[in-house]
C-alpha cells in the first residue's frame, strides 16, 4: 500500500489540473506559431504564473486499490500484483492464466 499523503497529494495534484484547465488551454492556444512574440511572451508569462502542479504532466497513474504507482496497468486501472491476484481468483471477468 502506498503512503497515504502520496495518494492526497495526487488527489489536490488532480484537483488543480482541474482548477486550472481552462486558463492553461486558453493560454497555450495563445502560444500559436501565427501569434507575435509579444503575444507569445505574455502567454508565457501567464502560464508560469499558475501553480506548478495545475499542470497535467505532473499527475501520474496509481492502482485504485492499493495506490501503487509503477507497473500500472491502464485498461484495468490497477497495478500489476492486484491484476495477477485478482485474475488468480478469477474476480476479474475474460482474464485467465495463459497455458499452451
Amino acid at each position: 500500500m502506498a503512503k497515504l499523503a502520496l495518494i492526497n497529494k495526487q488527489k489536490r495534484r488532480e484537483k488543480l489540473v482541474a482548477k486550472y484547465e481552462k486558463k492553461h488551454d486558453a493560454n497555450k492556444a495563445k502560444m500559436s506559431r501565427n501569434a507575435t512574440p509579444d503575444e507569445r511572451m505574455e502567454a508565457m508569462k501567464k502560464l508560469a504564473k499558475l501553480p506548478r502542479n495545475a499542470s497535467r504532466t505532473r499527475l501520474h497513474n496509481r492502482c485504485s486499490v492499493t495506490g501503487r504507482s509503477r507497473g500500472f496497468m491502464g485498461f484495468f486501472g490497477l497495478c500489476r500484483q492486484q491484476v495477477r491476484t485478482l485474475a488468480s481468483e478469477g474476480k476479474l471477468p475474460g482474464v485467465r492464466k495463459s497455458s499452451w
